[in-house]
C-alpha cells in the first residue's frame, strides 16, 4: 500500500478507537478486502474510500446510536447525511495530508454514495460494504434487536442485502444474510 493509504488507515483506526467503537475497524478493513476480491485492479482512491467510508460514524458515534433507536436504519435523510458527512471528513483529512486533488475528488465522490451507489465504482464500494457488513457486523445488530426490536433490524438486514448490485457480490453475501435472518428469529 501507499504512504497515503497507511495514513488514512492510522486516522481511521485512531478515530474508531477514540470513540469506543473499535469493532468497526475490522468491517472497514474487510471492505477493502472485498473491494480487492471484486475488482483486483482497484485503484488507490477506491481502496481509500473502502477503508474510510464510515469515518463519520466515529466522529458522531454517540449521536448516531441515539438516533438509531428513534428512526429506521434505512431512513433516507439519515443515509444522505451519513454519506455527506463521511465524504466531508475524509476529504478534509486528505487535503491536510497534501493528497493529489484527483484522488481527493475521487474518494469524496465514492464515499458520498457508498450507501446508495450510483456509478460502477460507487456500486462496487456499496457491494463490498454489504458483504463486510454481513461477515462482521451482524452480531452487533442482533444485540441491538433486543433493545429496538427484531423488525427494525430485519429491515436493515434486508436493505443491506437487497441493495447489492452485482450477482457475484450477492452470491458471496447470501449465506451470511440467510444466517443473519435465521439468527434474528432466535433473538
Amino acid at each position: 500500500m501507499t504512504k497515503l493509504f497507511d495514513e488514512v488507515k492510522r486516522f481511521v483506526k485512531e478515530s474508531f478507537e477514540r470513540c469506543g467503537y473499535k469493532e468497526h475497524i475490522k468491517h472497514l478493513e474487510r471492505t477493502v478486502y472485498w473491494v480487492k476480491k471484486l475488482k483486483p485492479d482497484a485503484d488507490e482512491a477506491l481502496l481509500i474510500a473502502a477503508l474510510s467510508h464510515d469515518i463519520g460514524t466515529a466522529q458522531e458515534w454517540k449521536k448516531i446510536r441515539k438516533e438509531l433507536q428513534q428512526t429506521k436504519f434505512t431512513d433516507k435523510k439519515l443515509i444522505e447525511r451519513h454519506q455527506k458527512e463521511c465524504a466531508r471528513i475524509i476529504e478534509e483529512f486528505l487535503r491536510k495530508q497534501g493528497a493529489n486533488p484527483e484522488i481527493i475528488d475521487r474518494v469524496k465522490m465514492l464515499v458520498s454514495k457508498h450507501e446508495e451507489g450510483g456509478n460502477a465504482d460507487q456500486n462496487l464500494l456499496k457491494d463490498a460494504d454489504s458483504i463486510s457488513f454481513f461477515e462482521n457486523n451482524v452480531p452487533i445488530f442482533l444485540n441491538l434487536a433486543k433493545k429496538i426490536g427484531r423488525e427494525k433490524v430485519k429491515q436493515k438486514f434486508d436493505w443491506m442485502y437487497n441493495r447489492i448490485t452485482s450477482e457475484k457480490a450477492r452470491l458471496i453475501a447470501r449465506k451470511w444474510y440467510e444466517e443473519a435472518i435465521k439468527d434474528l428469529r432466535n433473538v
